[in-house]
């Protein structure tokens, strides 16, 4: 019978530990996970146009392989305006692709569509594309990485345009939500 105990106990104290651990990780979630990532040279994204990036992730596991480096779509507005948007869309994350002769951002998974300033146009998406904090440094475009940008409480949509490096701005870019 001391056994029996003693085993359940030992099960008990198993089966409790991810538990207490997914419930202290709450405590976590406000930190920052991110730091500044280069996805190269200005020159490299050509002032009116979009291009595709990859960058590698800065938290990544020995086991995360390829799947560590990861692509965005970089918009260079002008000058030294530069969006940065994750490859995903917003609906359940299928990768979007950029059609430059309609301007859009399409996704091939269920038909989301999204103009070039990565604010929704049409289809299933609720919401604009997930935009990286992004900033221009001694010629370099740096995105801050580490996190996937999510709807999720530590997110916000950020942009490199009117509101200021790292400053909260609405997906078109102005520094108040996009109506």
């Amino acid at each position: 019978m001391k056994v029996g105990i003693l085993a359940n106990g030992v099960v008990a104290a198993v089966v409790a530990i991810p538990i207490v651990r997914f419930v202290l990780s709450a405590l976590n979630r406000g930190k920052q996970y991110r730091s500044w990532v280069t996805l190269g040279p200005a020159g490299q994204f050509p002032e009116g146009e979009t291009r595709l990036a990859t960058f590698r992730n800065p938290y990544v596991g020995p086991t995360d392989g390829k799947t560590a480096d990861t692509a965005c779509w970089v918009r260079h507005i002008d000058g030294n305006k530069f969006q940065v948007f994750a490859i995903n869309c917003a609906h359940l994350g299928c990768p979007v692709r950029w059609f430059p002769q309609s301007g859009l951002f399409l996704c091939p998974c269920h038909g989301g569509a999204y103009y070039r300033d990565g604010s929704r146009a049409a289809g299933p998406p609720e919401r604009g594309m997930f935009e990286y904090p992004s900033k221009l440094e001694n010629g370099l475009v740096l995105i801050q990485a580490g996190e996937l940008p999510t709807p999720g409480a530590t997110s916000k949509n950020f942009s490199s345009g009117p509101c200021g490096n790292g400053a909260p701005c609405g997906p078109c870019g102005k520094a108040s939500p996009c109506a």
